[in-house]
């Protein structure tokens, strides 16, 4: 089995349970349990299941929304500092095994820098790993300049996740089934708001992580090259460049052929990289899917850790 580096895998630290708990109201008690029991726990149970999957690391980040729906800017900050404290402890009882991503408190962009750099100077984390739109809140403007500042000058790789919008858009009211679309199409558009927006021009140095292989995204390169070049859209670039250069996709919650070639043709080799989403998503399900899709052996291994090893400088 081909060794793997996981960058989308779960944990709950203490002071972070009352911000998850909402979102599982709604699932089976026995559903919610055993989630639960799976991003708190550290030891034998995640072991094995990361052993089963040819996982020989894992970049741990919070499981849930975490304080990024936090009211009170000074808790947020207090409780992301404790969060990412707590994984620091536990990435030292197994330094082999787990890398960590830091939860920042995005309400203060300048906290966040902060504590981005503690994260990586003090702890040595590989980055951030932040939530999306939650109530339309976008990353290009201009009060997270001195976060995006920050992250160019760590070379901090920053994980955007999606996340729910808050509220169901207008297109897709009343279908439940189709909530992961709203998500997925909110991340989107934040992505592109940070190329459209600029960040990429003003900080050249940054860059951005998205799981799903990048949605709909590298199916659209082309469309936005040509729009780009039409309507003279002030980028220093064109759009399917900041893909390519600041821009990585991972292949969490999508395992399938198609969207994987779209994007490896699409961005390149070098910017694919391999992650599960545990415990939401299944390890051995996506470790299958990558040892058995038709995938030249090179690239296989450029997925699975040999990318990951060179953006995260591992």
């Amino acid at each position: 089995m081909l060794r793997k580096i996981a960058l989308e895998e779960h944990f709950l630290s203490p002071g972070l349970i009352e911000y998850w708990t909402p979102g599982v109201a709604a699932l089976d008690r026995t559903a919610a349990d055993i989630l639960f029991r799976r991003l708190t726990d550290f030891g034998d149970s995640r072991l094995e299941t990361m052993a089963r999957s040819g996982i020989e690391r894992a970049v741990l980040s919070v499981g849930g929304p975490g304080v990024s729906r936090e009211p009170v800017v000074a808790t947020a900050i207090r409780k992301a500092s404790e969060a990412n404290d707590f994984l620091a402890r536990e990435i030292r009882k197994r330094p082999q095994e787990f890398l960590g991503f830091a939860h920042l408190p995005l309400q203060d962009p300048t906290a966040a820098a902060a504590e981005l750099e503690r994260c990586m100077r003090e702890l040595e984390f590989c980055g951030a790993f932040v939530h999306g739109a939650a109530d339309r809140l976008y990353f290009d403007e201009p009060g997270f300049e001195p976060f995006w500042e920050r992250a160019a000058a760590l070379n901090a790789v920053v994980y955007l996740n999606r996340t729910s919008a808050g509220s169901a858009s207008p297109a897709t009211h009343g279908f439940h089934e189709l909530e992961h679309w709203d998500d997925s199409f909110e991340n989107s558009s934040q992505v592109l708001r940070l190329v459209y927006g600029g960040v990429f021009d003003h900080h050249p140095g940054v860059r951005v992580v998205v799981g799903g292989l990048g949605g709909p995204l590298p199916y659209m390169l082309a469309a936005f090259d040509a729009h780009a070049a039409r309507a003279r859209s002030g980028l220093a670039r064109m759009p399917s460049d900041y893909f390519r250069d600041n821009i990585f996709v991972t292949t969490s919650r999508l395992l399938a052929a198609a969207p994987l070639y779209c994007a490896v043709t699409a961005l390149g080799p070098a910017q694919v990289m391999f992650a599960t989403g545990y415990p939401f998503e299944s390890c051995d399900d996506a470790a299958h899917f990558l040892d058995v899709v038709r995938l030249d052996e090179g690239l296989r291994a450029d997925i699975a850790f040999r990318n990951a090893e060179r953006v995260l400088g591992l």
